[in-house]
C-alpha cells in the first residue's frame, strides 16, 4: 500500500458521542503512543454510518493514503471485511470476536467478564437485574446479551434488556423508564460508563437511593467512574493497553512479519460505592 507512514481509523459514530465518551480518546492515545515510536501517524475520520465508512476505504486504497487500517466496533452483518480484502488493504481487527480469513484480530473476551459481573450481583443477593445494552447489531453487544440471558437462566431469573446507544441521554431516559416498571430491578448494568452516569442521575431524580435500593455497574473505568458520589462500580478495562497492543498487530502486519496472537486485557470487576446488597435480600 505504498509507504505513507499512516494508518487509518474510521469511527462510525456521531462526533458528538464521541467527544463524551472515554473509551476512544484512551484507545486512539494507546495507538498513536506505539505507532510514534516508529513515526507512523494515525489518520483519523469520523463518519456517521458503516456505508460511509467503506466509502472511506475505497478513497484511501485507491489514493494510497494509509498502509493499514484499523476496524473498530465489528456487527454481526459486517460488510467491512469482504471489502478490505476485495481493496487489498491490510487490516487488524481491535476486539475481534469471530474469524475473518486474512485479518488479523487483536481478541476479546465479552463472555468472561459478563459472567463475572452477574456472579458478583446474584452474590449480593440481586435476582431483579436489567442492562442497558450498547448498540444490539454490535458483536460484542451480541455476545453479552446472549452471555447475560444464559447465565440468569441457569439462575432461575429472566433479566430485562434496553438497548442504548451509549449516550448519555439514552442512560437517563432508559433508567428512569427501568425505574418506572411494577416490578423496578434491583440492579443495573450499563454497556458504557457515560450512560451508566446518566443512570446515576436518574435514579437520583426519581428519589431511588444508590445503593441501598438500587445497584449500578458500568462497563469500562474512566476518571468520570471515581469522580461520582458515589463513585462507580465498574467493570474496568485497560484501554490505554488495548490500544497500543493493536497498534503493535498492525506494525508486525505493515513490516510483513507473522501477526503474534493477541488478546484485549480482560475487564475485571471493581467494586466502589454504587453496589450493594440487594433491597430486603430480593
Amino acid at each position: 500500500m505504498g509507504t505513507t507512514e499512516a494508518i487509518g481509523l474510521v469511527l462510525a459514530r456521531p462526533a458528538r458521542l464521541l467527544g463524551a465518551e472515554p473509551f476512544f480518546m484512551e484507545f486512539i492515545a494507546g495507538i498513536e503512543e506505539s505507532l510514534a515510536e516508529r513515526g507512523y501517524s494515525l489518520l483519523l475520520r469520523i463518519v456517521q454510518h458503516q456505508e460511509e465508512e467503506i466509502a472511506t476505504h475505497r478513497r484511501w486504497a485507491a489514493r494510497g493514503l494509509v498502509e493499514a487500517v484499523v476496524l473498530v466496533n465489528v456487527t454481526t452483518t459486517d460488510g467491512r471485511p469482504a471489502v478490505l480484502r476485495e481493496l487489498g488493504m491490510p487490516a487488524v481487527i481491535a476486539g475481534g470476536l469471530r474469524d475473518e480469513p486474512g485479518i488479523p484480530a487483536v481478541s476479546t473476551d465479552a463472555a468472561g467478564p459478563m459472567r463475572e459481573a452477574l456472579e458478583r450481583l446474584l452474590a449480593l443477593g440481586h435476582r431483579r437485574i436489567a442492562r442497558v445494552t450498547g448498540p444490539a447489531a454490535l458483536l460484542h453487544t451480541r455476545v453479552r446479551s446472549d452471555t447475560m440471558r444464559a447465565e440468569c437462566a441457569a439462575a432461575g431469573i429472566e433479566p430485562v434488556l434496553v438497548e442504548g446507544d451509549y449516550s448519555a441521554e439514552a442512560g437517563e431516559r432508559l433508567t428512569a423508564a427501568l425505574l418506572a416498571a411494577p416490578h423496578r430491578p434491583t440492579a443495573i448494568l450499563y454497556d458504557n460508563d457515560v450512560m451508566a452516569i446518566a443512570g446515576l442521575g436518574a435514579a437520583k431524580a426519581a428519589g431511588v437511593a444508590v445503593p441501598s435500593a438500587l445497584s449500578l455497574v458500568a462497563w469500562d473505568d474512566s476518571a468520570m467512574c471515581r469522580l461520582t458520589a458515589p463513585p462507580f462500580t465498574t467493570m474496568t478495562v485497560d484501554v490505554h493497553r488495548f490500544g497500543t497492543l493493536v497498534a503493535a498487530s498492525v506494525l508486525e502486519l505493515i513490516d510483513g512479519r507473522p501477526v503474534a496472537g493477541r488478546w484485549s486485557p480482560a475487564a475485571r470487576f471493581t467494586p466502589r460505592g454504587t453496589t450493594g446488597p440487594a433491597p430486603g435480600g430480593s
